[in-house]
């Protein structure tokens, strides 16, 4: 009679998906897959799409059996990835776990009680960083919360704070909405850009403003601008330019929603300021902050997310790298676009 009525209730809760994609990363898959299955909220289903691996990834996902749903599918990248697991879950909500990171006990749990809010498409929370061994550096993304209306300053071109797609769990019928995307070129990556910001168009989203996981960045020990594995900092850019016009059309053609052709993000744009002046001789820093400087201040100054407070010492810091003495310049640089070299400088 109890094992009956256990059933009976978690059949009545609303569902939720962990869909893992993962390609070639045998040695975090199984941590990443643990870390779904400990979740405590009975109403939680694992699926693991492989995207055609080549390394031993196969083997573990078909130890885990029945415990998980699995799609082994030819390589076509993480759009592809996305786009077919969309199109499976059949639950009223998803969280897309990347296969190098993990999810803390619970935290399905806290999200779901967040989802108990109607309005809302999305519920993002912090994500503490780790290093290749799984070690935490002490840093944690993202470092500013949104307004739950997010979406209305998205409409006017602000890319609003996001974690990394591990940190976000979106009410399905949101993503329908917004998936399948278009895959291969620029779309072989960057899924979570749509799912991210897509879904903010069709509703709220709240934040949970503790770590509830963590996100793994590799090749953490030489201090360097950039902090993203997936693409170099001079590609990020233009591969996020581009994800903005397919972004446009997508909205436009399925939500009937004009989006502008310009955004203003100061993560896109801490980028070029990185790759501009890392290195570069006060000749070029200097050329660089008087003509072309103009979208990364204004992404400080304008920037609807900040405080005053946080604007001053971004311009501040800045302004620093006008100094004569480079190694100072090239440590505001790092300091500014990469977490990471904000911790370990504490640490020296």
């Amino acid at each position: 009679m109890k094992h009956a009525m256990k059933h009976a209730m978690k059949d009545a809760m609303k569902q939720i998906a962990i869909v893992i994609c993962n390609y070639n990363y045998e040695r975090f898959l199984a941590e990443a897959i643990d870390s779904a299955l400990d979740q405590d909220y009975p109403g939680t289903q694992v699926i693991v799409i492989d995207d055609g691996s080549t390394d031993g990834s196969r083997a573990i996902i078909e130890q885990y059996g029945s415990r998980i749903s699995t799609v082994f599918k030819e390589n076509g990248g993480q759009v592809s990835a996305y786009n077919l697991g969309v199109q499976i879950a059949r639950t009223d909500y998803l969280l897309f776990l990347d296969s190098d990171d993990v999810l803390y006990p619970g935290a399905v749990s806290e999200v779901m009680r967040a989802f108990e809010d109607d309005s809302l498409a999305k519920v993002q929370f912090r994500l503490d960083v780790i290093d290749e061994a799984g070690k935490q550096t002490g840093a944690y993304v993202p470092h500013t919360v949104p307004p739950a209306d997010c979406g209305r300053l998205l409409r006017k071109g602000w890319i609003y704070p996001s974690p990394p797609a591990s940190g976000n769990a979106y009410r399905t019928s949101a993503l329908e909405a917004i998936f399948p995307v278009p895959e291969g070129g620029i779309n072989r990556y960057g899924a979570d850009f749509y799912a991210i910001y897509g879904a903010a168009l069709l509703g709220a989203v709240a934040t949970i403003s503790r770590s509830l996981g963590a996100y793994r960045v590799h090749h953490t020990t030489t201090p360097s601008v950039s902090f993203a594995n997936s693409e170099q900092i001079k590609k990020a850019p233009k591969a996020f330019k581009e994800r903005w016009v397919t972004l446009r059309e997508v909205a436009k053609k399925r939500l009937n929603l004009e989006l502008p052709p310009a955004f203003h993000d100061f993560a896109h744009e801490k980028a070029y300021f990185g790759s501009s002046l890392y290195h570069a001789s006060l000749g070029k820093r200097w050329r660089w902050m008087l003509h072309d400087s103009r979208a990364y201040l204004h992404t400080i100054v304008a920037n609807p997310f900040w405080s005053l407070k946080k604007k001053v010492g971004t311009l501040f810091l800045s302004s620093l790298c006008l100094l004569p003495y480079s190694p100072l310049s090239d440590f505001v640089i790092r300091y500014i676009t990469n977490p990471l070299a904000r911790r370990s400088t504490v640490e020296q």
